[in-house]
Formats: structure tokens, C-alpha cells, sequence
């Protein structure tokens, strides 16, 4: 049985229709049933550069393109590098090569383009033919020789990567390079040093094993990270039919960054955080990682969770896509991997735990605690209806739902306070507003109040829920029971409240790989900020962060980050955050930025641009979306567009509907992704929330601020391939300038 490896620049797949793909699925299944068989006519090329190349009939028009390579310990391997029409593959067949770099270890195989491609040799219009007085990458000192002989990049692409006067062109060089020599580039637009990229891609100073023969080398090369950019493994037939019907071999399910490899592969002696920019692909590496973890060992109790239930939705159908084979896990605690947004995941808990729910709850809330059968709610109609109530003499600015929600959350059921004299001792690190001792008083009188409400209507709020559920489970590790969980992976961090990280950390004991955590301060749009720390969660030294941006063009991801300019963010311990070396891997237009004179105009804008994208048949209607700051807006924006005869489908919580433009808020679209976008009402009158600012106190508004200003990056940082931003009147002090 022959091994098949399939690479990711596979050019001339994607350009198959499906009856085609079919037929080279056929192709495979022969070839690894019996690789002998006179009926694939694997056939040697008696004009070609390097003697492996072979060319198969799929069929009597279609031939494809393989690499031959023996090893005498692990057989034969077919490195499959696309399907073309006859003519064309025998004449990219002769000159087709596959070598191990000597100075990396990486392997490349060089296709080249159909011939009627390869014609035009004329450089990129956006790439200088002469040198510039400095270019772009000896700005940073880089020479020619840090390229070829440090890196090991392609000569004639170092010469042209040298000569590219800015950061666009640059783009544009590395986009015909090897994936390996693409990523590499975009390493040196940051400015980081040579010694650094090397470690990021795997490069060792003795790449190949020399006294092997050149097969063995190919075979040993397969496996670096760098050359897993660009081949893959193929395990059963299953995955090769998804990876065929998918039509891309560059997906997230098979190929990963080499520094993603290494955070999916790689094993912790405790709690680890990974950070990164918006498309970084954090999240590709979550559900690569509990995969992971779920083949290491099958029977494991591993807990995949996430901010809210559509995302976590997500989670799960990219995990299953990722692979079918996956035990899915029906309640946290069972064998395989549950994925569950993280309120349902303190609920499942609690169902688990009901025995020692009600001493949990005489620990957390007190006496006559709520029993578990009670009703859940948000909270914070109970918080409005007491602060209107109850005279407490609270500063009429705090006594509100947002800051006693959070004060409620963030210091109350975070320290597991009952009684006023615990809550007048508390320390609150991380509180905008100091709170005097009349006041603590003033603010007991209302969580008192809140408590007793929430009893006599048998509720929970969600917050309280989370809490409960941690109890529950500290009790019973307490006496001797198991913890529910022995990895727990979690998405959206950032998001997360004190009551959440109070239950992830009673979920698994600490130890290794106990808890991987993914997240972006600059996306915070919840909350408050928190220290893991202060939860037992200890991510000293083991934090790194991922800078490469695979969703966005280089041009939006400028837009988007130019959002946060002039703030100042900081991680979940406390530590400076930065945007310094964040890039994209593509190149795409500028974003637009339209003025408009008044609602009417902005309307017709709008319908006018998402009517310019529908005509392009490339575009799926559903990959459009216009984004805004509340639902009001968007529902004002889905009868704008159809009275201008543009039929849109305003997206709250159900998944969307193939065939429409989707109007959505810019919380909604948080997890989400499409091709092109349009930033509505980006005007000074709803962008920052004047509402929300004005439910905030004065001390808690630059934090207020800050959720504002990563909500437009987090809708900024949606679209793949077009933005546009619109207004009208006065534009939100938010897009600078």
C-alpha cells in the first residue's frame, strides 16, 4: 500500500469542476489499493529535470502530476502536486522538481505555472525593477545574504524580495514564493531577527541527515514544521475526500503555520495563554489542540468552551470538519471532547453536581440559597428594579444595573462574600471606583435586596449560575471526588468574567496541559479586565503570541488596528499589550471611507456598494454583510436597503441563510468572518454608544472607552477582501484620522 502526500499548492485542483475531483478521488483510491496497476499509467518522464516526477491518467483528457519517492523503511510515497489537462501536465512534469533546501531542511516541490501562465514573465506591477536608495527590507538592515544563505529563500525571489520599496510590494513578492518563503517574508516586514524567524519555521543548523540517500532526506524533510506549510499526510480515504471536495488545500483542517503546529503539538507543565490579533487563527489552534489531545489519548475528558453558544456552535462544526472521527462528548465529564458555551457548561455542571448544590449555595450566596431548580436570567431587570427601589443612599451614578452587575460579579462572587463585614474588608484590585466604607455599606443594601428578589422570584442570574457550579465542584474535589475534566481549552478568553474563570479553574486540578487559553485583550467587548492569577491560574512564562493574519488584507488590517492607536491594552496579567508586529499575508484595496450628508444619502450608498458586489458572480450573496452599533441601526439599515430594492436578512441569533446580504450588529459578528463589509452609522452620534457611556460611571469611562474601541477593530477586522466604512454628519472620533 503507497503512502500519499498531498501538497497545498496544489494549482491545479482548485480550478476542477466536481465530476473531475470525483474522478481524481477515483485515481487515489486505485493508486493506494495497488499503486502497480497498468490501469493508472503512473509513468516516468523521459525529458524530465528530476527522475521521480510521474505523471497518472485520471482520465483520458486529465493526467496528474505526483513525485515518486522510495524509502527502503517505509515504502513507497506519491507526493501529489495537482491535476491538469494532458498536454499541459506532461510539459510541467518535465521541468517539475522536489529537493530538500540544504540550508533549512525544508522541502519544496517547484510545479511552475501551465504554460500559457508561465509565458508572461513580467514582474509584478507593484515591485520596483531598479533599487531604491534603501528599500524596504534593508530599512530594517537586512541584506541579500540574511535571505539566501540565512534563510535559505529562493535567489531570484531574495533579489526581487530586496528590491521591493514598501511593505505592498513586499506583498507582492512574497505571494509567489513558496508558503515556507511567504511566511518568512512577512517575518522580516516586522523587522524581527533572522535567528527569530529561523526558530518560528523550524530551521535547525544541520537541516538533512547528508549521509542518508536523497530519498531518505525527502522523507525525513516531510516532517519538518516549515514543510508542513506545504504537504500533508493523507490518513484515510475520508480525509482525502473532504480534502478533495473542499477543493482547498491550503485549508486551516490540514495545513498549519509552523508556530501554530508548535502550540498544537507542544506540552505545557501548567496553564497556557496564547494571544493574537484578529485571524490570527487562535481558534484554529484550540480545535487542532483538543483534537490533539483526543488522539494522545482517547480517554480523556477534554472541555472545549467558548464565550456564548454561537460561537461554540462554531467550535463544534469546525471540530467535527477538522475530524469526523472525534468522540464528542454529550456532558462535560464524559470521555471525548464537549464543546459548549461556557454559561450552558455551569449549567451542565450544576445538573451533575445537585447533591451539594444547596451547601454551595449557603457558601456563595448565604442563607435560604436559591435551589438549582430556579429559573435563570440575565440579572438585570432584578438590578434595576432594586436600584429604583431601594433606598440605600448609593451615589445615584453607581446605583446602577452595569456597575452593581459587574461590583456583583467582579468582587462579590469572585471572593464568595455573605455578609457585609466580609464586604466592607474586601480588597477590589482592578475597580475604577473607590468605594468608601458608607458606601460599601450602600451597595450591601443592594445586593441584599437583589438576593432576596432573586429568591422570592426563583431565579439565578447567569453570573451566580457560574459561581454555584464552582462550589459544587470544589466541594466535591474537597472530599476526595475527581476533577470533572483533565483539559479544558478555552476561545474568546478575553471575554470572560470573574465567575467564569472561578469554574474553568475548578474544572481541571493544575497540572500539565490543565488549561489553554486563547485570547485577544484588543477584542475585549465585555467586562471588566481580570488577573488569572487572583483565580489560581498561574501563565507566568508560559504566554507566546501569534502576529500573522490570515483573514485580512494588509490594507484592512492597517484600518483596523489604526483603531486602537493611542490606547493602551493590557493582557490578563496585567501586561502591556501591543499591536507592533501584527501583518497580514495578503494584499487587497484600500479600504473606502465615505462621508455622507445625511441618513438618506448614507442608505443609498450602502444599497449602491452591496449592488455593485451581488454583480460580481465570484461573490457569495452571504458574504456580504453591513455591520452596526445596535439592532436599532440595523433593522433602520434592512428597511433602507429594501425600499432601494436590495433584499438583506438582518441576523440576531439563528445562523445565516445562504442567498443574502446579512445586516448584523457588531457584537453579532463577533467569531465571524466574510468577504466583504461595510461598516455603517460610523458616525459620532452612535460610535462610541453614547448610551452605553452613559450607564457607566465617570471613574469606569476610559474602560468603557476601550470596549468601544475594540468593538469597531473587532468589526473592522471581519472583512477578508473589501471594506467600507460610511457616515453621515460628523464621523466617531474613533476612525482618527
Amino acid at each position: 500500500m503507497a503512502n500519499l502526500v498531498i501538497a497545498s499548492n496544489s494549482k491545479g485542483m482548485s480550478k476542477l469542476d466536481g465530476s473531475v475531483k470525483n474522478k481524481v478521488y477515483d485515481f487515489f483510491e486505485k493508486l493506494n489499493a495497488d499503486d502497480t496497476s497498468p490501469k493508472l499509467h503512473i509513468e516516468p518522464m523521459k525529458k524530465a529535470v528530476d527522475p521521480r516526477v510521474r505523471t497518472g491518467r485520471v482520465d483520458l483528457y486529465w493526467r496528474a502530476i505526483l513525485f515518486r519517492v522510495d524509502d527502503k523503511s517505509g515504502g513507497t510515497t506519491y507526493i501529489y502536486m495537482g491535476t491538469w489537462p494532458h498536454d499541459d501536465a506532461i510539459k510541467l512534469a518535465e521541468r517539475a522538481t522536489l529537493r530538500v533546501n540544504p540550508i533549512n531542511g525544508t522541502l519544496e516541490g517547484l510545479i511552475g505555472e501551465p504554460p500559457e501562465v508561465a509565458a508572461d514573465d513580467s514582474p509584478p506591477p507593484t515591485v520596483a525593477t531598479t533599487e531604491p536608495e534603501v528599500s524596504y527590507l534593508a530599512g530594517f538592515g537586512y541584506s541579500y545574504a540574511d535571505l539566501a544563505e540565512g534563510l535559505g529563500i529562493d535567489p531570484a525571489l531574495a533579489e526581487r524580495a530586496m528590491v521591493a520599496p514598501d511593505e505592498s510590494a513586499l506583498l507582492e513578492v512574497a505571494a509567489n514564493g513558496l508558503e515556507w518563503e511567504g511566511s518568512a517574508l512577512l517575518d522580516l516586514a516586522t523587522g524581527i531577527s533572522i535567528d527569530t524567524i529561523r526558530d518560528k519555521h523550524g530551521f535547525t543548523e544541520t537541516p538533512v541527515d547528508t549521509t542518508r540517500d536523497d530519498d531518505q532526506q525527502i522523507i525525513e524533510a516531510l516532517d519538518r514544521p516549515a514543510s508542513k506549510m506545504q504537504f500533508a499526510f493523507i490518513e484515510d480515504d475520508e480525509e482525502l475526500r473532504r480534502v478533495i471536495e473542499g477543493g482547498d488545500f491550503a485549508a486551516w483542517r490540514t495545513f498549519l503555520h509552523p508556530e501554530q503546529r508548535k502550540y498544537v503539538e507542544s506540552d505545557y507543565g501548567g496553564a497556557f495563554r496564547l494571544s493574537g490579533g484578529a485571524g490570527t487563527g487562535k481558534t484554529v489552534v484550540a480545535i487542532h489542540r483538543a483534537r490533539r489531545l483526543a488522539r494522545d489519548n482517547p480517554g480523556a475528558r477534554i472541555i472545549l468552551t467558548t464565550f456564548n453558544a454561537t460561537l461554540a456552535q462554531g467550535l463544534k462544526a469546525d471540530l467535527v470538519a477538522l475530524d469526523p472521527a472525534v468522540r464528542v462528548a454529550d456532558k462535560p465529564g464524559d470521555v471525548g471532547v464537549y464543546v459548549g458555551g461556557i454559561d450552558a457548561l455551569g449549567r451542565a455542571v450544576l445538573e451533575r453536581a445537585r447533591d451539594v448544590v444547596a451547601e454551595a449555595g449557603e457558601r456563595v450566596l448565604g442563607s435560604g440559597a436559591t435551589e438549582f431548580s430556579a429559573r435563570r436570567t440575565s440579572g438585570d431587570t432584578v438590578w434595576r428594579e432594586v436600584a429604583q427601589g431601594v433606598d440605600s443612599g448609593l451615589d445615584p451614578k453607581l446605583a446602577t444595573p452595569a456597575f452593581l452587575e459587574s461590583e456583583y460579579v467582579a468582587v462579590v462572587l469572585a471572593n464568595r462574600i455573605t455578609t457585609l463585614e466580609q464586604y466592607a474588608k474586601v480588597a477590589r484590585p482592578g475597580r475604577g471606583v473607590r468605594l468608601s466604607r458608607p458606601a460599601r455599606i450602600a451597595v450591601w443594601k443592594l445586593v441584599e435586596a437583589f438576593r432576596r428578589q432573586s429568591q422570592m422570584d426563583e431565579t439565578l442570574s447567569f453570573p451566580e449560575v457560574l459561581a454555584l457550579a464552582a462550589e459544587a465542584l470544589r466541594i466535591k474535589t474537597e472530599r476526595g471526588g475527581t476533577f470533572l475534566s483533565d483539559h479544558v481549552l478555552v476561545d474568546e478568553a478575553q471575554d470572560l468574567h470573574a465567575a467564569h474563570w472561578a469554574l474553568l479553574r475548578a474544572l481541571v486540578s493544575e497540572g500539565a496541559n490543565d488549561l489553554f487559553i486563547a485570547e485577544d485583550s484588543h477584542q475585549r467587548i465585555y467586562g471588566s479586565p481580570v488577573i488569572l492569577s487572583r483565580f489560581g491560574i498561574k501563565i507566568v512564562g508560559r504566554s507566546r503570541r501569534l502576529t500573522l493574519n490570515y483573514r485580512t488584507t494588509a490594507q484592512n488590517l492597517h484600518f483596523a488596528v489604526s483603531v486602537l492607536a493611542g490606547a493602551e491594552y493590557t493582557d490578563l496579567e496585567q501586561g502591556e499589550e501591543t499591536t507592533g508586529e501584527y501583518r497580514s499575508a495578503r494584499n487587497g484595496p484600500a479600504p473606502e471611507l465615505i462621508p455622507c450628508v445625511d441618513i438618506a444619502e448614507e442608505l443609498d450608498v450602502v444599497a449602491a456598494k452591496v449592488k455593485q458586489w451581488l454583480a460580481d458572480d465570484a461573490v457569495e450573496p452571504e458574504s456580504i454583510a453591513v455591520l452596526t452599533r445596535s439592532q436599532d441601526e440595523r433593522d433602520r439599515i434592512v428597511r433602507g436597503l429594501g425600499e432601494r430594492g436590495v433584499t438583506a436578512r438582518a441576523l440576531d441569533k439563528s445562523a445565516p441563510t445562504p442567498g443574502q446580504p446579512l445586516v448584523l450588529t457588531m457584537h453579532r459578528a463577533k467569531g465571524m468572518e466574510f468577504s466583504r463589509v461595510v461598516l455603517a452609522g460610523a458616525d459620532d452620534k452612535h460610535v462610541p454608544s453614547p448610551a452605553t457611556l452613559r450607564s457607566v460611571p465617570e471613574e469606569e469611562r476610559s474602560e468603557a472607552m476601550l470596549r468601544e474601541r475594540s468593538l469597531l477593530y473587532v468589526a473592522s477586522s471581519r472583512a477578508r477582501d473589501a471594506l467600507v466604512v460610511t457616515w453621515s454628519g460628523k464621523k466617531s472620533e474613533l476612525l482618527g484620522e
